[in-house]
């Protein structure tokens, strides 16, 4: 962590759905991960989308129809590490406690921004340990 603002990463968070969301708390997390994670300077964005929305994007995105929690979507350009998509409805339906579940779906998601994936045992693991670790939640 560097008291450097120009070593911290940004975050710009869009809502675009209904439901009360603590918008500070969201950014604070992120920024928080990224530099724990060592991530510099770059900029993250993360949008609240509706399940209309999200449904959308799964569909044309993962060829998968219906909505999901979360997707990440990666950048190519210097400087921008990727998108967050989380529809908070879905989250909603998988925790009673929706403010848990989405700090667990941001982290999950900026992990997989940062390479890290859940495919095998050993990756599973070491992701799980960082999102736990970072967002206060057991998955």
């Amino acid at each position: 962590m560097s008291d450097d603002p120009s070593d911290s990463p940004t975050v710009v968070l869009s809502d675009r759905q209904d439901l009360p969301a603590d918008h500070r708390a969201l950014v604070t997390l992120a920024r928080r991960t990224l530099d724990q994670e060592g991530a510099g300077p770059v900029e993250l964005s993360v949008s609240l989308v509706s399940t209309g929305e999200m449904s959308d994007l799964q569909q044309r995105f993962a060829g998968e129809p219906g909505p999901t929690d979360v997707l990440s979507f990666t950048m190519d350009e210097e400087g921008l590490l990727g998108d967050v998509v989380i529809c908070q409805e879905v989250a909603a339906e998988q925790n009673a406690d929706v403010d848990a579940e989405l700090r667990l779906l941001l982290v999950h998601g900026i992990l997989h921004l940062l390479g890290y994936d859940h495919r095998d045992d050993e990756e599973r693991r070491a992701m799980w340990e960082r999102q736990e670790r970072y967002s206060g939640v057991t998955p």
